[in-house]
């Protein structure tokens, strides 16, 4: 993991709300710039305390929503928060972030979460296979 490219890539999408930007076409130049620090500034890093044995709310923007459920051994259920239809995935901690893989018949969606220190509203950007996918919001649920 590149933490400084996850970082800078979901600045791109929250600093100026836009497409999402693959982390190999951002310019590390940006990291220099007083919007970045200043964005910065409104992240943490996240805990095991925020994470092990706690149920999240995730949301993307075409307003699909899911409860996740992490566990301390390292994996996750997810459960559509209307039909209960249930995934799995793993988790781990690396660096402050919250690596997640959610795995739905042949496709995996995976993203690092991103602490907000200002409010309990977290964020990240989703991969499908690999490939750029949502915008999410994630906030724990307590």
């Amino acid at each position: 993991m590149d933490k400084d490219k996850v970082l800078l890539q979901l600045f791109n999408r929250e600093a100026e709300p836009q497409a999402l930007v693959n982390k190999e076409a951002l310019s590390p130049t940006q990291m220099q710039s007083s919007e970045y620090l200043h964005w910065l500034e409104g992240k943490r890093e996240l805990t095991l305390d925020d994470v092990v044995g706690n149920h999240w709310m995730k949301t993307c923007t075409g307003g699909y929503i899911t409860e996740v459920a992490f566990h301390c051994d390292g994996t996750l259920d997810e459960y559509r928060l209307f039909d209960r239809f249930h995934t799995t995935g793993k988790w781990r901690l690396n660096e402050g972030l919250v690596l997640v893989e959610i795995y739905k018949g042949e496709n995996t969606y995976s993203f690092y979460i991103v602490g907000n220190a200002e409010i309990n509203i977290h964020s990240a950007v989703e991969r499908k296979n690999g490939e750029l996918h949502s915008y999410l919001k994630l906030s724990q649920i307590k």
